[in-house]
């Protein structure tokens, strides 16, 4: 049966390149799709594959950086994740833009099962560290978006509407737990008394936490072709508009401003006539592939 693993780690990388190569070798040979991005700082990544493949390649990246931890999940069987499988190297795994900053320095790690008392506490300021376009389909209720399009802009917005001196708990999430590891060595640098962060992500709250206990509301937005991922951890009802990357619903669908691979309810009144008919010709090839039972090599990401 196929699955879908991801992973990261912290960890000093020596030889970027040489490790590239011994793992793109070893995960083409198990036939494995999905992206990994490796960097001095460690690596990351989202991986698809039958599930002894997957166990196969995770013993290949611990004989070299040791354990680490991995959240499993379910693949439908019409939906092939990713159509390649490709190693980037990067100056860092989930880029943030700040030299010198140790992603080892991180907060106090909380459990999935005791995230939810963060949640009640009036006195801790809970943080979403993910994007807009993740936000805007699902959430924990009281959690404060920074209004990012990309984590760069996360220490700005840090400093316009947080104070070290007034917001002394503050208690961060992201979908797997990589984006906090590096935001809670910010903030803590940045001078932060108290820093927690939901160890695993939102993905391992969807894991552990009980249904009764389950405070999550809405879908979770994932970087492979499921889109999102409901509670259960099983794909979702979301699919991504090609032109913006923005999740779009049946909803958004049924909107006179949807045009499949050209536009969607968040990007239509953004692109010029020229994108457009670049992006309608784009469709249209990938309509006759479909139709001759082939893969359009653009159709999707991944």
């Amino acid at each position: 049966m196929r699955k879908v693993l991801t992973f990261y780690k912290f960890t000093n990388v020596a030889d970027p390149s040489g490790v590239r190569e011994v793992l793109l070798e070893r995960g083409k040979s198990l036939g494995i799709k999905g992206t990994l991005l490796i960097a001095e700082e460690g690596l990351n990544g989202t991986i698809v594959g039958e599930a002894d493949a997957l166990r196969a390649f995770a013993a290949a990246m611990e004989q070299q950086f040791g354990r680490m931890p991995y959240k499993w999940s379910g693949l439908e069987q019409h939906n092939p994740g990713f159509y390649r499988f490709k190693i980037k190297l990067k100056k860092e795994i989930v880029t943030l833009g700040i030299d010198g900053l140790d992603p080892l320095q991180t907060g106090e790690h909380v459990s999935p099962e005791e995230w939810n008392q963060l949640l009640d506490d009036p006195d801790v300021v809970v943080i979403d560290t993910r994007n807009t376009y993740e936000i805007d389909i699902g959430t924990f209720p009281g959690a404060v978006s920074p209004q990012t399009t990309n984590f760069r802009e996360f220490p700005r917005w840090v400093a316009e509407h947080l104070d070290p001196a007034e917001d002394r708990r503050v208690a961060m999430f992201c979908t797997g737990g990589i984006r906090c590891e590096k935001a809670a060595a910010y903030m803590l640098a940045e001078g932060f008394e108290t820093v927690y962060q939901l160890n695993g992500g939102v993905l391992s709250y969807l894991e552990h936490v009980e249904p009764e206990e389950n405070k999550w509301q809405g879908e979770c937005f994932v970087f492979d072709q499921r889109v999102s991922v409901n509670a259960d951890l099983t794909q979702g009802d979301y699919q991504q508009c090609f032109a913006c990357r923005h999740p779009v619903s049946a909803e958004d669908m049924r909107s006179e401003l949807y045009e499949a691979g050209v536009s969607c309810p968040h990007c239509h009144e953004r692109d010029d006539t020229a994108r457009r008919a670049s992006l309608r010709e784009r469709q249209k090839q990938v309509d006759l592939a479909d139709q001759r039972g082939e893969q359009h090599i653009g159709a999707r990401q991944g």
